[in-house]
């Protein structure tokens, strides 16, 4: 029986530590299975099924040059999580923006306006 696809989601899929690799080797260059397999220590098997994972979510793409495939990054595919963190890290700016003028107020002290 077949298992079922690892994930569909481009964030399930760089959840895993090796598929990550897979990324960061794939970010500095196209590499073949063999030639992510060396680099990153694994076996062709357990490379080919992160690499399954990362294609079926978009973030990796493949080209056959002669008999060789070529995988390298999609950066189209990049653009879900590109969006995500850029929301998450201006909300997280703007909650510390907000936190150091409460605490800008606390050290100022009271208002003498808000006395009277």
């Amino acid at each position: 029986m077949a298992r079922a696809a690892t994930t569909t989601d481009p964030f399930n899929a760089v959840g895993d530590r090796t598929r990550r690799a897979v990324l960061d080797v794939l970010a500095t260059r196209e590499s073949t299975v063999g030639e992510l397999a060396d680099r990153l220590g694994c076996a062709q098997p357990q490379v080919s099924k992160h690499l399954k994972v990362l294609r079926e979510v978009d973030l990796v793409h493949c080209r056959q040059v002669g008999r060789s495939r070529l995988y390298r990054i999609n950066r189209g595919g990049l653009a879900p999580l590109q969006t995500w963190l850029g929301e998450l890290s201006a909300a997280i700016n703007d909650n510390y923006d907000r936190l150091d003028d409460y605490l800008q107020a606390l050290q100022a002290g009271p208002d003498p306006a808000e006395e009277d």
